[in-house]
């Protein structure tokens, strides 16, 4: 079952008790959890009452009522329970709600990052009925914020052309990718990034699907895009190193959580379904 078959979004809090809810906790990029059985585990709005009171509603997810509540730094949590980066969830969890919990952790950023105007610094107002707030004075509303990258696999034959980043906590090859960059279109920026940080050209680029990726508060857009020339040459910045892998001969890559994975594999499939 597909997360729309199972998540409701919404906006404006239902009028029954939170007490069962699944509340989603976050201080930055850590959610709120306990363990239980070796299992991490989301709390109910039962255990911390005063955090769902003041929480954001985010829909229904297998008929479950779904909170994001902002905690401040120095939030004590309580006993049996500890803050851990979210994405440790994958896997503890099942997807739908390793996705609530993403978009949980936009949601509460959004919230703390606009409680006051930038313009005017007067305390922003929830706007019923859509994801905003509103400055009383200038009216100027403030919405989360969702910033495109674009990122895609490079094939060339039965081969695929995968970088190391250098800023990565594991050494694994994965796709390049790149955020936008105003002005331009999500194809300009796949060239755009793969010739700065690999150097080579590209033809044929062709849209493959996007994930949310609250990780790092972005839409990520993904693409397929062929080899048309020149050798790679990394940028010695972001991009640590670049090569040609072949099907069989594969380096560590990325979890499958991921659409860089999702690029990867159905590359894969299509490799050797062209065997068979």
């Amino acid at each position: 079952m597909s997360l729309l078959q199972r998540f409701q979004p919404g906006y404006d809090p239902p009028a029954r008790s939170r007490d069962s809810a699944l509340l989603f906790a976050a201080r930055g990029m850590d959610l709120l959890v306990s363990e239980r059985d070796g299992r991490l585990e989301l709390p109910r709005g039962s255990v911390l009452p005063q955090t769902a009171s003041g929480a954001h509603f985010l829909g229904v997810l297998d008929e479950i009522d779904c909170y994001a509540a902002p905690v401040p730094g120095d939030f004590a949590p309580p006993d049996g329970m500890k803050f851990v980066p979210a994405r440790s969830l994958y896997k503890q969890v099942d997807e739908a709600t390793f996705a609530v919990a993403g978009r949980a952790l936009s949601i509460a950023e959004w919230d703390l990052n606009h409680r006051f105007c930038g313009k005017c610094g007067t305390a922003t107002h929830l706007v019923p009925g859509e994801r905003a707030r509103r400055c009383p004075v200038d009216h100027t509303p403030f919405y989360p914020r969702i910033s495109p990258a674009v990122i895609v696999l490079i094939t060339r034959g039965d081969e695929m052309l995968l970088a190391r980043n250098a800023s990565f906590p594991e050494p694994f090859f994965s796709t390049v990718a790149g955020f936008v960059d105003p002005g331009e279109s999500l194809e300009e920026t796949v060239r755009r990034e793969v010739k700065e940080e690999v150097g080579v050209e590209l033809k044929d680029v062709i849209y493959f699907g996007s994930q949310p990726w609250p990780f790092g508060r972005s839409l990520m857009v993904g693409f397929m895009a062929e080899y048309a020339g020149g050798d790679i040459a990394v940028d010695g910045k972001e991009i640590a190193e670049a090569r040609w892998f072949g099907v069989d001969d594969l380096p560590r890559i990325p979890p499958r959580l991921s659409i860089a994975r999702h690029l990867i594999d159905t590359f894969i499939d299509r490799v050797k379904a062209r065997r068979t």
